[in-house]
């Protein structure tokens, strides 16, 4: 049995190969502007992956930001099932995040120290997008908009997002809506501030958890964020740990407390009262 040959004499079942300019993919992957981006300041072999996976992270910021945005736009228009749907796959995109640790949780301390120079001030505080997360899961620091004034674009997003209902706020809308006993206090509250536990509503999902057939889609909704949850606490602490591995309690880049800090960030829960909630019922 013989195959048709084109032009290029391939058979005729073979792919594409010729194109006028770049291909396809390039044009929609940008794939060499993504593999041109590290511009390497040490001799060290170990600086590539640390840049890379570091860029890696940025991209799944990123990902995560748009679905929580999606989450939270979907929630203000009550719909329910599109904003499961976002925060199932951001649950995906936080495993492939947390998992981005595991090249560098292993540094030692010279490993790091070999290269670590490069980074100058910078530091993973300094990150817009991360912060941008941050924002989303309730947690806002007008403070943190400070090491961007010298990009307007990127302040210029970040105050907006300051200023907007966070994913959880969005969510306890959404609880009131349905007639649920959300305190005005906290519908109101001002949301360029860190969100703090009530009381008030840590008895509404205990009343949520405890039956959960009286508001099926509700009670989902909250068990999806406690997977999500669960997942940035993961991320805090693995961060921590590769940390401490390399580089002990020594101050951090860009002059942050390095594990001290890592340490309080570990030990606070985001949406707190689907934790607290559980002792109740």
């Amino acid at each position: 049995m013989s195959n048709t040959l084109d032009a290029s004499g391939a058979g005729s079942d073979t792919p594409n190969l010729d194109f006028a300019g770049t291909t396809p993919y390039e044009d929609y992957v940008q794939a060499d502007v993504l593999t041109h981006l590290q511009h390497l300041r040490s001799d060290d072999p170990g600086e590539m992956v640390f840049l890379v996976t570091t860029q890696v992270m940025e991209l799944w910021f990123t990902v995560i930001v748009h679905e929580w945005e999606t989450a939270a736009k979907a929630l203000r228009e009550d719909r329910v099932p599109v904003a499961m749907d976002a925060l199932k796959r951001s649950l995906r995109e936080l495993e492939a995040l947390n998992a981005s640790w595991r090249p560098l949780a292993q540094l030692t301390p010279a490993q790091f120290n070999s290269y670590r120079g490069a980074l100058g001030e910078g530091s993973g505080f300094q990150s817009a997008m991360y912060r941008r997360m941050e924002f989303l899961l309730g947690e806002k620091s007008a403070s943190m908009l400070v090491p961007h004034r010298g990009a307007p674009r990127v302040h210029a997003e970040l105050e907006k997002a300051l200023h907007e209902p966070s994913l959880y706020d969005e969510v306890l809308r959404l609880l009131a809506r349905r007639g649920l006993p959300v305190p005005q206090s906290v519908l109101d509250r001002d949301l360029s501030r860190r969100y703090e536990a009530s009381p008030e509503v840590e008895a509404v999902w205990t009343a949520l958890y405890e039956d959960p057939d009286a508001h099926p889609d509700l009670h989902r909704l909250g068990e999806a964020l406690t997977d999500v949850a669960e997942l940035v606490w993961r991320w805090r602490n693995d961060h921590l740990v590769a940390t401490r591995r390399a580089m002990g309690a020594k101050t951090g880049t860009g002059g942050s407390a390095g594990v001290s800090w890592l340490e309080k960030r570990a030990q606070k829960n985001v949406f707190p009262e689907l934790w607290t909630a559980r002792s109740h019922v």
